[in-house]
């Protein structure tokens, strides 16, 4: 160090280190405190609605239609279920095949040019996943399977496109969880004789699978909480239905129509919104609970 890096050292300014400690509480205390004002916010609206409705027939009827003052939520859960479970058919197969391509088969500079492709499927609005599911997805479907079978509107086109638009989510935290599995474990795989293939199946993947795990669940709230796919590709009405080919309304898409439309303040319909939009985020907080514990149970630790 000269001399006059040594100057230059002693004059700069140091900010002081609880200064720093007590700016990152606060920043923690700021989202903690939105977190809460958002439970609180749909927990005063939803007391309106359970006022007039009756929690068990909302977790248990199998009808929603406020015109007739029936609200039972399970076929908007259903088809948010079904829509969810789709998109991880696609999203989590293909997103652990290219984590494990790009953390261990791809060179740099494959890696480079692959990683911003899966990005820009990230960056795409969602609005327009939902056209594509809408204009290319289904009138794939019903090519495949038939007219009469499939029809325009319809959980499984919308579920196939969140499946897309999950992967880079899913690929990203996966080969994150992917390379921090020592590279001494694939040596030793390789000593004994492994292919590469072997290392990446036996060795590397159960080493990383807590954060495989986390990286699934994540996608799955992601999936549970999309809207405007399902709003505009999965159907605009209840309907407690098994067949991925037919329309069914998800709660996302439920809200954004209610949201949108005529229905008069403070009423019970559009109190529902906030019933079901505290339900959501009991289903996320759940998936994050399990989320953290699987990745406390079956961390890996290594020094």
């Amino acid at each position: 160090m000269t001399l006059t890096d040594r100057k230059w050292y002693k004059s700069k300014p140091i900010i002081h280190e609880s200064f720093i400690q007590w700016f990152l509480i606060a920043c923690a205390a700021v989202s903690i405190f939105i977190t809460f004002g958002i439970v609180f916010i749909l927990g005063k609206e939803s007391l309106l609605f359970f006022s007039e409705v009756s929690i068990v027939e909302f977790l248990t009827s199998t009808k929603w239609q406020p015109m007739i003052e029936e609200f039972g939520v399970l076929p908007l859960l259903n088809s948010t279920l079904i829509t969810s479970f789709i998109a991880m058919l696609v999203a989590a197969p293909i997103g652990l095949c290219v984590a494990i391509y790009l953390s261990e088969y791809a060179s740099d500079r494959v890696r480079r040019i692959l990683k911003p492709i899966l990005e820009i499927l990230a960056g795409i609005p969602t609005v327009v996943y939902g056209y594509f599911a809408l204009t290319f997805m289904t009138p794939l479907l019903r090519i495949i399977f038939g007219q009469n079978t499939v029809d325009i509107y319809n959980t499984a086109s919308a579920g196939l496109v969140m499946g897309i638009l999950i992967l880079p989510l899913v690929t990203s935290i996966t080969e994150d969880a992917l390379k921090a599995v020592p590279y001494s474990l694939r040596e030793a795989a390789y000593g004994l004789g492994a292919t590469k293939l072997e290392t990446s199946i036996s060795v590397v993947v159960p080493a990383a699978f807590s954060g495989i795990a986390a990286a699934f669940i994540l996608g799955l709230s992601r999936a549970v909480g999309e809207t405007m796919i399902v709003a505009l590709a999965a159907g605009a009405g209840p309907n407690f239905t098994f067949n991925p080919f037919e329309a069914a309304e998800t709660l996302t898409g439920y809200i954004v129509r209610i949201s949108g439309g005529d229905i008069s303040y403070n009423t019970v319909d559009y109190n529902s919104i906030f019933a079901l939009g505290l339900l959501l985020f009991f289903m996320t907080l759940i998936l994050n609970i399990i989320s953290r514990s699987l990745v406390r149970r079956f961390q890996e630790v290594y020094d």
